[in-house]
């Protein structure tokens, strides 16, 4: 039957006439396809899910801040700090270990900020215990100062500073009676918008001048000559004291 087969060659089957798709193959009369594999191309970081590739903080489960920043407990503020942007830059892109690191950094910040508003009030309460247990010629002492605001004390001692170079670069020209005489409106102005009262501003501000130039007059001479320029003499010296009475009575008096 196969000589039959082979010496007829018009033999009809259901193949003949077809072609058989590229790469298939036969075998045992079964065609077959090869598998198709595609092709995948390499993912790169920016494919891969946000902290993949990030690497974990190894303190994630630790519960001393300090230890998991990794300070002493004695650290300043600068050092904790620099502990946590250390930390983030080592450890970004890993959301949790940057939430943990975070989450130390803030409760350091919290205990720094409440100790130090506990250290503020228990020195106020000091100082308020020592002035209730001081005197009572103390007591009333007391009660024509004020302390004001920090803007306050640093723009008027600017003015009076400004005075006293003033001064000091016209030493040679002449005395310094146009400065003072400015220096104490200025104190006067000054102590009027706080008492409200021309004539006591007045008072205040004659009696600071007259005592910071009695006793620049009683002080000054004492200064040995070495110390001093040649070309400042002892009516500005004396000026310069009583730039310092002034200041300190438009400032801190009632």
């Amino acid at each position: 039957m196969s000589s039959t087969s082979l010496s007829n060659p018009t033999l009809s089957t259901p193949f003949v006439g077809h072609k058989l798709p590229q790469n298939q193959n036969t075998k045992n009369g079964i065609s077959y396809f090869p598998a198709i594999r595609r092709h995948r191309s390499p993912r790169c970081a920016v494919d891969m899910p946000y902290g993949e590739n990030a690497p974990t903080f190894p303190r994630v489960r630790v519960w001393d801040p300090y230890k998991r920043l990794g300070i002493s407990p004695y650290a300043s503020e600068e050092e904790i700090w620099s502990a946590r942007n250390f930390l983030l830059q080592q450890y970004a892109g890993h959301e949790r270990s940057e939430e943990s690191i975070e989450a130390a950094f803030e409760k350091l910040l919290m205990a720094s900020f409440q100790h130090r508003k506990k250290t503020k009030i228990n020195l106020k309460s000091r100082l308020k215990k020592k002035v209730e247990e001081s005197p009572p010629w103390i007591k009333n002492l007391l009660n024509f100062v004020e302390l004001p605001p920090v803007e306050v004390i640093f723009r008027r001692l600017f003015l009076f500073a400004f005075m006293g170079g003033w001064s000091i670069m016209n030493s040679s020209e002449g005395g310094p009676a146009f400065q003072v005489a400015v220096s104490l409106a200025a104190c006067i102005y000054f102590l009027n918008e706080k008492t409200k009262s021309l004539g006591r501003a007045f008072v205040i501000g004659l009696g600071a001048l007259a005592t910071g130039w009695i006793c620049g007059s009683i002080f000054v001479p004492m200064i040995p000559t070495v110390l001093i320029h040649p070309t400042w003499t002892l009516e500005l010296l004396t000026s310069l004291v009583a730039y310092v009475f002034l200041f300190l009575a438009c400032t801190f008096l009632k």
